[in-house]
């Protein structure tokens, strides 16, 4: 088995919005995902992405990806936020998370980010655990806040 990390490219985006759909049903939540092939492709490859894309290729078929967008702390200065890493659930416990996140860490560090973010869900043990492998501070002091697209509205 052969596994690379890549950044995305187009024809990578059906390929990427079937892991998102793959991770809304893990987390018993498959009605939620809005987002369209479309969407991606116009967000993501346009003259101003608003997200960045690494996929994992494995024997050149396509088993995890990672998205991730610069965001800015009035504190800090320039960081990372990643949103999601999936692997296709065949493919769980192989490395291939690691490889990805490996992955971000590295392009963070090459645009200069001060900082790496993201959430895991306190339910979600084996990533809990993967995070702690790294040191990761698991801040249970912020809460998260949102509105939705009905409330902005």
């Amino acid at each position: 088995m052969n596994t690379t990390v890549r950044f995305a490219k187009e024809e990578d985006i059906p390929f990427v919005h079937a892991l998102i759909q793959e991770l809304a049903a893990y987390e018993k939540a498959p009605q939620e995902v809005t987002n369209t092939v479309e969407d991606m492709l116009r967000d993501g490859f346009s003259a101003q992405p608003v997200f960045r894309c690494q996929v994992a290729e494995t024997d050149g078929k396509i088993t995890g990806m990672a998205i991730y967008f610069v965001k800015y702390s009035t504190w800090k200065g320039k960081g990372v936020y990643l949103d999601d890493i999936v692997v296709t659930e065949s493919m769980r416990r192989m490395g291939i998370g690691k490889l990805l996140f490996d992955a971000v860490m590295k392009d963070a560090k090459a645009i200069g980010a001060k900082q790496l973010h993201w959430q895991v869900l306190d339910w979600n043990s084996p990533a809990i655990e993967f995070y702690k492998k790294y040191n990761a501070d698991l801040d249970g002091e912020w809460i998260n806040c949102k509105l939705t697209e009905q409330q902005l509205a």
